[in-house]
């Protein structure tokens, strides 16, 4: 399979860099308390996505072609004065920031309409709307969903040896997502995200989960930890499979990465545990999305295996 090289787009906020910069006051000296508090909201934001994409500084410069500099200053709230600048002209077009800089064309009357619609609506009631958009334009019958089960979870939580015993306590075929990926690219993990960086991967990743959707009806299949972090592929996953979060303290974690033969955290296990809780708190939110969760360090395999294996053949979910 051959796969496009891909070539990673200047960073936009980088770019902006000549809107008003010899005019603009720096931001250490003449921001207002506003202006502070929206640089240290977007930094925030950009060290959140990096963690729910386990990302270092170091790769995510790597692959935006920004220098780890900047990103550091980016996250610490000392983004570069167009930013604001840019917000204050999205402002005074009575437009959002992201309406700005979104890509593409612009999106449909009805989407914007739609999109403000859901802004107003409280976290239960989005609930409630989402479930109604896919059951209704889902395009998948929700009862096939409990034949196609996705074991989600962090490294160490135990997806593939649980997904394969469950699988043969189901009677039905096991696939790890991450060997589908390596398969189709025919080059180990390492070289994909190397060659064509985290949005390659995920790419490929998409690709994978359609075509094993489209070929198998029933399946447990392990997904990679980061996979939630990619908004378009996680509700893909949720809409046609019966979710399951297997969640571990950040201790088993750790411990059961080494019993696979990975000693990098040992290098630095302080830091490697802070790191592993970071983004475990950043992800929390999404994997909580699923339909079961299973504590895998309260219960043994064979533990969770029989709480999966009634739950997705009673139909339970907690979403």
């Amino acid at each position: 399979m051959h796969i496009a090289p891909i070539v990673a787009p200047k960073d936009m906020l980088r770019s902006l860099t000549s809107l008003g910069t010899r005019t603009s006051p720096r931001i250490g000296s003449a921001a207002t308390s506003p202006d502070s508090h929206f640089l240290k909201v977007l930094g925030d934001r950009v060290r959140e996505a990096r963690a729910n994409r386990g990302m270092t500084r170091k790769i995510l410069a790597r692959d935006s072609g920004v220098s780890e500099r900047y990103l550091a200053q980016l996250e610490g709230g000392q983004g570069n004065v167009s930013v604001l600048r840019l917000r204050d002209v999205a402002r005074a077009l009575d437009m959002r920031l992201e309406t700005l800089l979104l890509e593409g064309p612009e999106p449909p009357i009805d989407l914007v309409h739609m999109t403000e619609i859901l802004r107003r609506l409280s976290a239960e009631e989005l609930l409630q709307a989402r479930r109604l958009l896919v059951q209704h334009f889902g395009g998948v019958d929700e009862a096939d969903r409990f034949d196609r089960v996705a074991l989600i979870g962090l490294r160490g939580a135990g997806k593939s040896t649980l997904g394969a015993k469950l699988a043969a306590r189901l009677d039905i075929p096991f696939f790890e997502l991450d060997r589908l990926i390596e398969q189709q690219a025919g080059v180990p993990l390492g070289v994909i995200f190397e060659l064509y960086g985290q949005a390659g991967f995920r790419r490929l990743e998409r690709r994978c989960l359609d075509d094993l959707i489209g070929r198998s009806p029933r399946f447990v299949l392990a997904t990679g930890g980061g996979l939630v972090s990619e908004p378009a592929t996680f509700e893909r996953l949720l809409a046609t499979c019966y979710t399951v979060w297997l969640k571990a303290s950040p201790k088993d974690h750790m411990q059961r990465v080494m019993a696979q033969g990975d000693l990098r955290p040992m290098a630095g296990s302080r830091e490697s545990m802070e790191d592993l809780q970071h983004i475990l708190d950043a992800r929390e939110p999404l994997y909580s999305k699923a339909d079961l969760v299973v504590d895998t360090s309260a219960h043994s395999i064979s533990q969770s295996v029989r709480l999966v294996a009634e739950a997705c053949l009673s139909g339970v979910t907690t979403r």
